[in-house]
């Protein structure tokens, strides 16, 4: 659901109108008027005499290193906080809503030429004619224009500070926002012409008079059928300063004079002041013409109370300006917008100036090169990592088989040793085995001779320690071996004769000797 929040600067007076559009309904969700200008002077007013009142009595430099009275908040922006108080600003569009002297109008006197819609000539035809005529120089940008009835051309556009959107502004300051977004700003004359051009049933041929009193200012709009025909200039007087209606009759004579129109077939009232006396009084002025009040029948007002409702027609600008607007979104209708260009620029997201679109599409190149170049990268990337994760594992493989090879390898290595070790043990064995064995066949064929102990060294000398009943048989065994025969001492053993003996011998030099 679209909601807009409509703003209507009439001299010190606004009007503000929030409203809302699903598929099918209009809905009037909030709605207030306050003297916004007159707010904000009391408080700069009420500021100055806070200022002047801290200052009074002696100064002295203590005085100087004291903080300033801080300024009071606005009560304009607070009279809007409070009015849109529970709405999210942030979704909503605010859309202005500005009348004389804030808008220009124009009706355009060009050649048959120049006025050809369709020709480019004719926005600079009418910036000439308004530079000559008014002595006022409009951008091509910030001029709109409207055909009316009769083939003519109503230049609009508008002219110094739009005091609406600094309304606007100073409220997103007070929430802390740099802005609120505002799309369009709209000529309230217009948008109310519209509005009740297509909410009457007028016939082809009928001239109508739209009257719109306010509180100060009240304005005067025909139509012929349903096209704009005049915009008669605004009218110092509204309810606050109306003595007589008389006043308004004489006014309305003269601008149908102005604009050329013959009749009054309908009267349309509006504003603040719909009474009967009003009524009544435009019965007797113009007897033959039908007058009548504008209907909201089309827009829900179950958002409001019952004192807003009976005074809704008081808001019958902001409310067309919403209308205007939701038929410009569904291409009904193409209005005029009066949206200055420094809001266009203040609003941009990015803020460029004419040179620096030139860059643009540099930039774009760039970012697409740039994506692309890192998306290809980030490809290969992808590529690489699977690649050095398998070669990973062949590495992990082939480091087992590595190390199994080495293990092997240190096997057949040691073989060799182990081999020459055996060998050594064997040799070893049969010499040992040879030695003992001719020792056992010695004491085996002569008796009386025993040995206590056989010890070798690693240069293969044999020292064999024994006991023997009889000399011969010591010096027999050591010529049997080959031995020497270190010592040999009586050493008596019970009731015999013993002798201990000791001799040495090389175990290699008696493996051949079998005596």
């Amino acid at each position: 659901m679209k909601t807009l929040v409509c703003i209507y600067c009439e001299g010190n007076d606004t009007k503000l109108a929030v409203v809302a559009k699903d598929k099918k309904h209009y809905r009037l969700l909030r709605a207030a008027d306050f003297d916004l200008v007159n707010a904000r002077q009391a408080s700069v007013e009420a500021f100055s005499a806070i200022s002047l009142d801290g200052m009074s009595g002696d100064i002295s430099l203590g005085d100087l290193s004291a903080e300033p009275a801080a300024a009071p908040v606005s009560s304009g922006e607070g009279m809007l906080n409070s009015a849109l108080a529970g709405l999210n600003l942030n979704n909503c569009d605010f859309i202005p809503a500005i009348t004389e002297p804030a808008v220009h109008y124009h009706v355009f006197e060009g050649s048959k030429e120049s006025k050809d819609k369709n020709s480019s000539k004719l926005i600079q035809a009418m910036i000439e004619e308004i530079q000559k005529s008014k002595n006022i120089t409009v951008d091509k940008n910030s001029l709109g224009y409207k055909e009316l009835a009769g083939g003519q051309y109503l230049s609009v556009f508008a002219d110094g500070e739009i005091h609406c959107i600094a309304n606007i502004n100073a409220l997103a300051r007070a929430n802390s926002r740099k802005f609120y977004r505002i799309p369009s700003v709209k000529s309230a004359d217009l948008s109310l012409a519209y509005y009740v051009a297509h909410k009457k049933k007028f016939f082809p041929d009928d001239y109508s008079l739209v009257v719109y009193i306010g509180k100060e200012y009240s304005k005067l709009i025909f139509l012929q059928g349903k096209e704009l025909k005049h915009i008669g200039a605004t009218l110092d007087i509204g309810t606050v300063n109306l003595h007589t209606y008389d006043v308004y009759f004489s006014k309305i004579l003269l601008e149908m004079e102005n604009g050329g129109i013959p009749r009054i077939d309908n009267v349309v009232i509006c504003g603040e002041d719909e009474s009967e006396n009003l009524v009544l009084s435009f019965y007797g002025t113009f007897p033959e013409a039908n007058v009548s009040k504008i209907d909201f029948t089309d827009l829900d007002l179950t958002a409001l109370d019952d004192d807003l409702k009976e005074k809704v027609s008081s808001f019958s600008v902001p409310i067309a300006v919403a209308y205007e607007y939701f038929c410009e979104l569904e291409n009904k209708y193409k209005g005029i917008n009066l949206l200055p260009q420094y809001v266009k620029e203040d609003q941009k997201m990015f803020q460029f100036a004419w040179y620096s679109l030139l860059i643009l599409p540099l930039i774009f190149f760039l970012t697409f090169f740039f994506t692309k170049t890192a998306l290809t990268n980030n490809k290969e990337i992808n590529r690489l990592d699977k690649s050095i994760n398998e070669l990973t594992l062949v590495q992990q493989r082939n480091q087992k088989i590595l190390d199994n090879i080495n293990y092997q390898q240190g096997k057949i290595n040691n073989f060799g040793s182990t081999q020459a070790i055996l060998d050594s043990a064997s040799k070893g064995a049969e010499v040992w085995g040879t030695v003992s064995r001719k020792m056992a066949d010695f004491i085996m064929a002569r008796k009386g001779m025993w040995v206590t102990t056989v010890q070798s060294d690693n240069a293969g000398q044999i020292t064999v320690n024994g006991y023997a009943l009889t000399r011969g048989v010591v010096t027999a065994f050591s010529d049997y071996n080959e031995a020497v025969l270190k010592s040999m001492v009586y050493e008596p053993l019970r009731e015999k004769n013993a002798y201990k003996f000791i001799m040495n011998f090389d175990m290699l030099q008696n493996t051949g000797n079998t005596k």
